[in-house]
């Protein structure tokens, strides 16, 4: 086994000792009201890999692909449009329940709104989602990239009509200076880390990310046993946990967070347990783009320290595995085209019950023929450049 590729099981005091209101059923039903009001929106495919769950020695594996997001190749937009959302609404004095696409396009509404400029820091999935949100709802954005971001990333956002650039920051330090510019120039800052004074978009873009998961609620055939889930700030896996946790209950699967081992800031605050936020800081140079993140999202980690059962810091062969075997999964199965931080957990999974140093984490995390594993592919190939380097070639273009 490799050094780097480490396992921290979070034992936690109390089960349900957090609230999941916000991220109940019948909220989650209400988030789907809005994204469905989309003319592009529809479901997100769930792919079950019978014969490469049997290969692997687990009963089922479920991968929901959402590489067919909005045409945007990736989940991201859930939570840019439904913050932007819930924030325009708010603006007009009203509850976003009660807005539609259709309504947000009106003349009335644009009339009473004015023009809003949305600003992000991204590496590339979420600012397109913030842009092509700007664009469809007619306002305007402006996207600042971390140094080290594929082109294609940026040609994309800029293809929605924001003003985008490719800083020499890191990807923290690139939020910092979208903050900066929101305070200086008057515009709205759609990001999903949380500080002091600045928590509701960040909450309304994780509730945005229940559309993923009720969706996948009502598809699954049976109940998953694990969910594995990619972190970077954490937000899409505290919104995603906290689904499932309220809708299971005590019958809650067996949640695993998973996180580049450049970029492992909730597993090295799930390993401390101390009560602090742990940062990472520097390049964070991993091939996982979207999880080269170095400070947990607060809202994100509440819910995790009660409702996380493991964390895992793996390095890039792990998610470089997954995007191969996804694509190329055993005869019978449908493949899935997952880009790097898309086929992180996917890999994980894949590594653990196929490597036998890791026996002993097989039984840790009570994986065998018997378990119903969830991941899910939360990008296809963003950077196609990337994806065919590591796929076609075996090489790792940005590291």
């Amino acid at each position: 086994m490799k050094e780097e590729f480490k396992l921290v099981q979070y034992k936690r005091n109390h089960r349900h000792n957090g609230d999941l209101s916000l991220f109940s059923l019948e909220r989650a039903k209400k988030v789907l009201a809005f994204h469905s009001s989309f003319p592009t929106y529809s479901e997100t495919p769930l792919v079950s890999l019978k014969n490469t769950a049997k290969e692997l020695g687990l009963g089922s594996v479920y991968i929901k692909d959402e590489s067919h997001r909005f045409g945007l190749n990736a989940f991201k937009v859930l939570g840019g449009s439904f913050a932007i959302g819930s924030y325009l609404a708010q603006k007009l004095g009203r509850s976003i329940e009660n807005f539609t696409y259709s309504d947000f396009i009106s003349d009335r509404t644009r009339q009473d709104l004015g023009e809003v400029t949305f600003v992000t820091a991204t590496d590339g999935n979420h600012g397109r989602g913030v842009a092509w949100t700007a664009k469809t709802l007619q306002q305007k954005s402006v996207v600042y990239m971390p140094k080290g971001s594929a082109m294609e990333r940026l040609e994309n956002i800029l293809a929605e009509g924001a003003k985008a650039s490719i800083t020499e920051m890191n990807y923290d330090d690139a939020v910092r200076f979208a903050h900066e510019q929101a305070e200086e120039k008057g515009w709205i800052m759609v990001q999903d880390t949380a500080w002091e004074g600045y928590a509701d978009i960040p909450l309304w873009i994780m509730q945005g990310y229940g559309t993923m998961a009720y969706e996948a609620y009502t598809q699954l055939p049976e109940r998953p046993t694990h969910i594995f889930l990619q972190a970077g700030v954490g937000s899409l896996a505290g919104a995603v946990t906290a689904f499932f946790a309220a809708l299971y209950k005590e019958e809650c699967p067996i949640i695993t967070i998973v996180e580049p081992n450049k970029a492992d800031c909730l597993f090295q605050t799930a390993q401390a347990k101390d009560g602090k936020l742990h940062y990472v800081t520097g390049d964070m140079d991993t091939i996982m783009a979207g999880l080269a993140c170095g400070e947990p999202c607060s809202i994100g980690w509440e819910i995790l320290k009660e409702y996380g059962d493991n964390f895992i810091s793996c390095p890039d062969y792990v998610a470089a595995q997954g995007m191969r075997i996804l694509g190329n999964p055993i005869k019978g199965d449908a493949s899935i085209i997952s880009g790097e931080s898309g086929a992180a957990t996917f890999g994980c999974v894949a590594e653990i019950m196929r490597n036998p140093a890791l026996a002993q984490w097989r039984e840790k995390l009570k994986l065998n023929e018997d378990s119903r594993v969830l991941c899910f592919s939360t990008e296809g190939d963003t950077d196609r450049e990337g994806y065919r380097s590591i796929v076609w070639d075996g090489t790792f273009p940005r590291t």
